[in-house]
């Protein structure tokens, strides 16, 4: 007699095979089969008990954001189904591979409008680029390893939906995985020499050129920088390549828009060249739009051309190769006038950031925050960064250098990224740091997965900046303008909380207790414990680079002394004043 196995054991055999080690997820009724089967194989797959299914969703997409490999997350029937979405979402919009294992009732069950039935496919129709639902016990394994090659393939969500009797039924005990081969492998076009040779030839033939450097160009770290200064172009960087080009980098402006650096939205209005390098701009119908310039786009994915600005060039490849090649068929060029006022702008924005960091005195704000953790953050430490005035913060003034790794909900930018983030980073690395950073806005949605940290003994370190406001939403509707509405908190003690969960809490009202409280923090950390810190901070506003309002000659006088005064920032000039000291013409 031949030898059989559970299909659902089965199925996970397949998850193995494919070198996946843990799976997010929340039981219910409808996944008993599935939660059975990670019972049997739990030496080998570990079972990660989050409290609400859209965080094992965001945790799943953080795996495969930081690791590249495929991340899982299950949800049973119906409520569990729908509370993944989000974290769904998110791995769609930031195009990472996510495996959705989605519990149905029994397939006798199925049609007769059972307890907790749903017709499950046409809800993740729009977000799955695979979603099918098991039909015979003997194909879950097969239709499990092809959702992973497809999500691979495709860098989207597969979901795979699962009547819940299946998985007890014992099918033939036979290899069903074809992970011998790999997934995503992508074989990138070779990059023509004189492709290289005619975006050179149009930098050179600039005035104000920019690189916009994404995560493409990841790993192409030093070629990147000595690119930048051997054709004396400024970098501008996205979000998701924070860190990538280090922040001490001289030639290296930031981001763009309104998490963004002074230098970079400057640079953007005058731009008369951009050379997008492995880069997908979420705002460029803002930045893209607001005065004409040649648009030079290289991209791996064909597909993406032209999506955010008429293409005047383009090339079909890997961004790390055209780096590469630029540098070695380059000439370097003379020292740039326009660089170096860059360079000065860019100083001077430091400059800015460090005063307000640097100050001693109450009341408690965010800069004061983030120095403390520049302070502690370990060279390669793992950053979760949730959505809202975080993201603006961490941008700006977070320190960060390509051995670290910046996580967040780029696209989607859904609240509540923080926490699974950390707790991912701390799966995937356990001997890095991981810091969750997050508004008291964001925090308080996931906030019952501390108990997962604690349960798991996730030493992460928890920074909630509480200031009782959606302040990212206050200073749009102060842009509009429109009267504030429905953006106050009310307040709580996140310590406290923290401490009913079993981690260590620690509230900060006052400059003079911040030191001492990531010091206790960082102890917590090193005895292998989870820790949160709540800074009761204001809700100022940083200074918006968005509708910057520095420069006399496009303004009155009052107005630009009323707009430094507002944001303690006598000091700041103009681009135009930069220009006039290196002479730029």
């Amino acid at each position: 007699m031949s030898k059989t196995i559970e299909a659902s054991v089965a199925m996970l055999k397949v998850l193995e095979a494919w070198d996946i080690k843990q799976v997010y997820g929340y039981a219910g009724g409808s996944f008993n089969s599935t939660m059975h089967a990670l019972d049997v194989e739990q030496a080998r797959l570990q079972y990660i008990q989050v409290r609400h299914e859209q965080v094992g969703a965001l945790a799943a997409a953080a795996d495969a954001k930081l690791t590249g490999k495929i991340g899982v997350a299950f949800g049973s029937a119906g409520p569990g189904a729908v509370n993944m979405l989000n974290g769904l979402y998110d791995a769609k919009e930031d195009h990472v591979p996510v495996l959705a294992l989605v519990g149905q009732v029994a397939h006798t069950n199925m049609n007769y409008d059972y307890f907790q039935e749903f017709a499950e496919e046409p809800m993740f129709s729009d977000v799955a680029v695979f979603n099918r639902t098991i039909m015979t016990p003997e194909s879950l394994p097969y239709v499990i390893d092809k959702a992973i090659r497809v999500a691979y393939k495709e860098k989207g969500v597969a979901v795979v939906t699962i009547p819940n009797d299946f998985g007890y039924v014992e099918i033939p005990d036979v290899p069903y995985d074809s992970a011998s081969v790999p997934a995503n492998v992508v074989t990138a076009p070779a990059i023509p020499a004189g492709q290289v040779q005619q975006v050179l030839a149009m930098i050179k033939a600039a005035k104000y050129p920019v690189f916009h450097v994404g995560q493409g160009s990841r790993g192409a770290t030093a070629a990147m920088m000595q690119l930048a200064d051997r054709l004396q172009v400024p970098i501008i960087i996205t979000g998701l390549a924070k860190g990538v080009i280090p922040d001490s980098f001289a030639g290296n402006m930031g981001s763009a828009y309104r998490a963004a650096s002074k230098a970079a939205d400057e640079l953007m209005a005058i731009t008369d060249l951009v050379v997008s390098i492995g880069a997908d701009y979420s705002f460029a119908q803002i930045m893209y739009t607001t005065h004409q310039f040649k648009y030079v786009q290289i991209e791996l994915d064909a597909s993406k051309f032209g999506r955010h600005h008429h293409l005047d060039y383009g090339i079909n490849g890997d961004a790390k190769d055209f780096i590469q090649q630029a540098l070695t068929l380059s000439e370097p060029a003379v020292p740039s006038p326009y660089y170096q006022a860059a360079q000065a702008d860019m100083r001077a924005w430091k400059q800015y950031l460090q005063k307000l960091s640097d100050r001693t005195t109450d009341p408690l704000e965010y800069e004061q925050v983030y120095r403390e953790i520049n302070r502690v953050a370990a060279e390669d430490a793992i950053f979760a960064m949730d959505v809202g005035d975080n993201t603006i913060n961490s941008f700006r003034f977070l320190q960060m250098n390509p051995k670290q790794k910046l996580l967040t909900s780029a696209l989607f930018a859904t609240m509540g990224a923080g926490v699974p983030g950390a707790i991912s980073a701390k799966m995937s690395y356990p001997e890095r740091q991981a810091f969750n950073i997050a508004g008291d806005g964001a925090f308080s949605m996931v906030m019952q997965d501390l108990l997962t940290e604690v349960k798991y003994h996730l030493p992460i370190f928890n920074i909630v900046t509480s200031n009782q406001t959606l302040n990212f939403i206050k200073s749009e509707q102060e842009d509009v303008p429109q009267p504030y509405f429905g953006i106050d908190l009310i307040g709580a003690d996140f310590a406290k909380i923290a401490e009913g969960m079993g981690v260590k809490g620690i509230k900060v009202t006052h400059f003079d207790e911040l030191h001492a409280a990531f010091e206790t923090a960082m102890a917590e950390i090193n005895a292998g414990r989870p820790v949160l810190i709540d800074c009761k901070i204001t809700a100022k506003r940083g200074l918006p680079v968005e509708i910057l309002d520095v420069d006399p000659a496009k303004t009155s006088a009052a107005s630009v002394a009323a707009f430094k005064h507002q944001y303690d920032a006598e000091e700041l000039q103009p681009l135009a004043a930069y220009f006039e000291e290196f002479g730029v013409k």
